[in-house]
């Protein structure tokens, strides 16, 4: 794959290094011309200079991160995390994003009620579907690994975010990021895969070091580490996903490194190995 036209970078890979408006030049003048937008960096300049910044780089956005996260057990503190993800919708609305991504979220403080913690998540997503579908914007479910279950994300699994996804009954409006670090060990991810066809809105890439050091931040560039992604690639574009394929590197490693030369090895890795 050598057309940069389906790279897009998130944010996040040169987090430590470029604000928004960086991040923006940087990877356009590498000639990459989507990105996902950290939500952040956007309100580090506020949402109608941020969405200035990449409608005039002319910039595709492939998503907003990261929403979600609706555990809270006591209700005015689960609203607040409503109205906070409506927030994330509008600021994604104004960016142009292609969607917005949703995790779980983490145990409520001091809970150990996981049952809970996943009802409250679909309580909210579903109050929040009738809002998305009038502001036009697809929310785009993320399972992440089972490591950052207690902290960032209840859902888990590939089969419950499509669980989750048949359950909330609104496929005009919900869909899967599919993030090949989250969910390359899945022994069921091949038929979940399959079973996604239609709701993948976003592919993001990323590589597990065998011999990782960080629970978040030790993700590898494609090539680094033991995931097929060329297996992956065709396991995903057999549903019919045609969408671009963000790279998305969390690492300390990298983050102390010259951005430029991220983006460079990003692109090489994008060429020769994805």
């Amino acid at each position: 794959m050598n057309d940069l036209g389906k790279l897009s970078i998130n944010q996040l890979t040169t987090r430590e290094q470029w604000s928004l408006e960086q991040a923006v030049d940087g990877y356009a003048r590498a000639g990459v011309g989507a990105m996902a937008v950290w939500w952040e960096k956007l309100r580090e300049v506020g949402a109608g200079r941020g969405a200035k910044i990449v409608r005039d780089a002319g910039m595709r956005v492939t998503g907003y991160c990261v929403a979600g996260q609706m555990t809270a057990k006591a209700g005015a503190a689960w609203r607040a995390q409503i109205d906070e993800n409506k927030r994330m919708i509008d600021e994604a609305v104004a960016l142009g994003s292609t969607c917005v991504v949703a995790i779980g979220g983490g145990l409520d403080d001091g809970s150990k009620d996981i049952t809970c913690a996943r009802q409250r998540t679909l309580e909210g997503l579903a109050e929040l579907v009738p809002y998305a579908r009038q502001a036009r914007m697809r929310i785009a479910l993320e399972p992440l690994h089972p490591m950052v279950c207690a902290t960032r994300s209840v859902l888990c699994t590939l089969q419950q975010a499509n669980d989750w996804c048949d359950g909330l009954a609104a496929d005009d409006i919900m869909g899967i990021a599919l993030d090949t670090y989250n969910v390359w060990w899945d022994p069921k991810l091949e038929q979940e895969i399959e079973r996604a066809a239609g709701r993948i809105v976003a592919y993001h890439v990323s590589d597990w070091l065998a011999d990782t050091k960080d629970l978040r931040f030790d993700r590898g560039m494609p090539g680094d580490g033991v995931i097929d992604f060329k297996r992956l690639r065709q396991w995903v574009e057999r549903t019919g996903y045609t969408g671009h394929h963000e790279v998305e590197i969390l690492s300390s490693r990298w983050w102390a490194e010259d951005p430029v030369h991220v983006v460079d090895v990003v692109k090489q890795r994008y060429a020769s190995v994805m």
